[in-house]
């Protein structure tokens, strides 16, 4: 891209290239690729230094899916290790309430997939490296904005390694996408947004289960609860047991009672709990919360996925909207890039079309909570099937299917941007 240089390197310290991304989950990285494959340079600042991941989202979505085969990378990462799963179920006492198929759905994104976060970001690394203009500052975390006065247009980051030494990244642009606690955001002084909308935190585990997979993601409502269990690469369970805001700290169970409660609530799974569900160690609590950033962009900055937006784990939405936010957000960039200086008006349309899907998957996200973790008892329990049988057999349910895998505003990578220099490797 033929623009000026922000800041020709002048010392091993300090750098210059046209975006820094601050932070190598799958949005960033998958950001940077496209970047990368229109010719700009990006500098990519991680603070780990390891790709372990393991109760991070790894359920993709159809529309998720479709940006990481039009990157090319959708392919090789599955075959590192994944699993398809037909669709969503909700069940009470081992009766089906609701079931959405994604088989509904055209081939090939006809599916869920679980996969392994690990094998995705190995994969999209992998390809940003072979591109040229790509930085990785991994081990690097990010200690201040390069700004005049708090609030100005932002021209960079400064960065400290395992060392601790000051490395200066200047950029025409900087992206948050380090996700729901963003030291970006928190840098920059823009406030989450949070809202304690969601009345359940989720503690998660997983079981080595060989031969015990299910094919789907199953809800298990439980006397205003639920727990989650999805199959997960390789023959292993992943499980999630809601329990209301804040009740974990307040609960005092021991492992064994964690146990027998959750034996009750999922029989078929009673003897790998009993059998390797050992220690509170193993488990890992998850804060749910909803929040949306007071702001998204400013003069130099961007915020992105979880940075800008975070939700609830129902109906797997995370990942995806981030997926879809990069796929957005990089025409906007490629084109402000080209114009020498990437401004708070330039960036508005990204923030405007982003904010109203995050907001729709916000408003769906409670009336499922609302289903999933309302009132108990037989004449809740007739509503609810009631409505889902309304979902599973009527049109309504392939159009509710397909709100759900693509989003209300579905996105597609901008490859007309791609140049020449920068084509992907063959799959």
């Amino acid at each position: 891209m033929d623009h000026p240089d922000p800041c020709p390197a002048t010392t091993a310290a300090e750098t210059g290239t046209d975006v820094c991304v601050v932070g190598a989950g799958p949005t960033g990285l998958a950001l940077a690729l496209m970047l990368l494959r229109s010719g700009v340079r990006v500098t990519l600042v991680e603070r780990s230094t390891a790709l372990r991941r393991e109760f991070h989202g790894e359920i993709l979505q159809p529309g998720g899916q479709r940006i990481l085969d039009e990157l090319g990378v959708l392919g090789p990462a599955r075959a590192r290790g994944s699993l398809a799963l037909s669709g969503f179920q909700v069940l009470d006492r081992e009766r089906v309430l609701l079931d959405i198929d994604y088989g509904r759905l055209p081939a090939p994104y006809d599916h869920l997939l679980a996969l392994p976060q690990p094998h995705l970001l190995a994969e999209l690394l992998d390809a940003c490296r072979e591109l040229p203009g790509f930085t990785h500052l991994e081990g690097h975390r990010v200690s201040a904005l390069l700004e005049r006065r708090p609030g100005s247009p932002c021209t960079g980051v400064v960065a400290r390694g395992p060392d601790r030494e000051a490395v200066t990244v200047r950029a025409l642009a900087v992206v948050g996408a380090d996700g729901r606690f963003s030291k970006t955001r928190a840098l920059a002084g823009i406030g989450a947004g949070r809202s304690d909308s969601f009345a359940h935190d989720v503690v998660w585990f997983s079981l080595h289960a060989p031969g015990r997979a299910t094919g789907k993601v199953r809800v298990h409502r439980a006397g205003g609860s639920a727990v989650l269990v999805q199959d997960s690469h390789p023959d292993r369970l992943r499980i999630g047991w809601t329990l209301p805001h804040g009740g974990w700290t307040r609960t005092g169970r021991g492992i064994g009672q964690i146990r027998d409660e959750l034996a009750r609530v999922l029989p078929q799974f009673a003897d790998l709990l009993h059998e390797q569900l050992t220690s509170l160690s193993q488990l890992t609590l998850l804060d749910v919360f909803a929040s949306h950033a007071e702001e998204w962009t400013r003069d130099g900055l961007v915020l992105i996925g979880d940075g800008a937006h975070t939700h609830g784990p129902i109906g797997a939405q995370g990942i995806n909207l981030a997926l879809q936010d990069a796929a957005a957000l990089h025409p906007v960039l490629v084109a402000e890039l080209g114009r020498g200086a990437v401004t708070a008006a330039g960036l508005a349309p990204y923030a405007r079309r982003r904010a109203a899907a995050a907001a729709a998957v916000h408003r769906m996200q409670r009336m499922q909570a609302r289903a999933m973790f309302g009132a108990d008892g037989a004449l809740a329990r007739f509503a609810l099937a009631g409505a889902a049988g309304l979902v599973t057999r009527t049109p309504i349910g392939g159009k509710i299917t397909r709100k759900v895998a693509y989003g209300t505003d579905p996105v597609a990578v901008r490859t007309d941007l791609f140049t020449a220099a920068a084509a992907h490797r063959p799959a």
